[in-house]
């Protein structure tokens, strides 16, 4: 069956949604085309019905779950592999369970991600606005009554005023060049090549380096619990958890971790000596592997990274909004002050 090509990947929400309304299914007894059948007939929008039609008419051909979402073009392939997985352990319903709690991770931390990187974008709109209107059009009402007095604004101020001339003269100019900007915007917010440059930089990039490794290590940690539950080997584990990291560094600690491995050394000191899990969470996982439970202490470590994130996005906005604002009066202050002083040094000397 052609895949259609107007349908768009889905969302971690959407993900998410699917993937718990799939194994609340299975549980109950349903089968999988009983139960996609069941899911089309409350479909809602347009995209979901001819998903969910491909799903449902591939599933009645081949009877193959992860041959039926692939054929729709709207899932990662991660997500085809953990299917696959489930479908040969005869442990699909539990996988989608965990994949269900894996997407509603991953959208979490995307919206925080979200939030603080939107917030700093608007407070520096809602500067450059006002000093733009402060140059464009206050400047030179300030410039008229230096006129009407027999004086002319000079040094700093007449800068500032001959500046706001020019952008308003080549107004057309600037709004290509804030066009162009908002291009490269959508480029990196929804190009998939845009999106691994960013992440690239983000996660070279001093300011951002710590947080985008604590992100990488909490979906490496999720994408174990997620691997784990369906019956893999720690060995099998990794290789698949370590493509959801998306991290050079992290890759690299990953892949050492499994060299340790191959050498004999057990997974909770390989995890320790390759230093992708230390302090804290190295216990956890020596203490998981030695009780069985690595599964379940991969979730709550994966929990507990996301928790983490989220703190130091806190921390990150609540540095930069008073910084922000800070910067903005700093910035409106000299360019009022450029003016009021030497027009108080005139009306004095009158």
């Amino acid at each position: 069956m052609a895949q259609d090509t107007r349908i768009k990947p889905l969302t971690n929400t959407e993900l998410a949604s699917f993937c718990s309304q799939m194994a609340m299914i299975l549980k109950a007894g349903i089968s999988s085309v009983e139960g996609i059948t069941i899911m089309l007939e409350d479909a809602g929008s347009s995209q979901e019905k001819e998903i969910l039609r491909i799903i449902c008419d591939t599933l009645q051909t081949t009877g193959n779950f992860r041959q039926a979402l692939e054929e729709t073009g709207a899932f990662p392939s991660h997500m085809l592999h953990m299917a696959e997985l489930g479908e040969q352990s005869g442990r699909l319903d539990e996988v989608m369970d965990s994949l269900s709690r894996y997407y509603e991770r991953e959208e979490s931390v995307a919206q925080s991600i979200k939030s603080a990187v939107t917030y700093p974008f608007i407070m520096i709109g809602m500067m450059l606005i006002i000093i733009i209107v402060l140059i464009v059009k206050v400047l030179p009402i300030f410039n008229q009554v230096f006129l009407q007095l027999g004086q002319e604004m000079t040094g700093f101020s007449r800068g500032l005023m001959n500046l706001g001339k020019v952008l308003g003269r080549y107004s057309y100019v600037f709004i290509g060049i804030l066009f162009v900007l908002f291009l490269i915007y959508l480029y990196f917010a929804k190009g998939k090549s845009g999106k691994k440059r960013l992440t690239a930089f983000l996660s070279a990039f001093p300011l951002t380096r710590e947080l985008w490794e604590k992100m990488a290590s909490g979906r490496f940690a999720g994408g174990m619990a997620l691997t784990l539950s369906s019956g893999l080997d720690t060995h099998q584990s990794m290789e698949l958890a370590s493509a959801l990291a998306d991290n050079p560094k992290v890759t690299d600690k990953i892949k050492n971790c499994m060299e340790l491995m191959d050498t004999g050394v057990d997974v909770s000191q390989a995890l320790s000596d390759s230093h992708l899990f230390t302090g804290l969470y190295s216990r956890m996982i020596s203490v998981g592997f030695k009780t069985g439970a690595l599964e379940t202490v991969m979730e709550k470590i994966a929990s507990l990274y996301e928790e983490e994130v989220d703190s130091h996005i806190n921390r990150m906005i609540s540095v930069l909004e008073p910084t922000l604002v800070a910067v903005l009066s700093i910035i409106v202050g000299m360019i009022l002050l450029s003016v009021i002083l030497p027009l108080m040094g005139i009306m004095s000397s009158l």
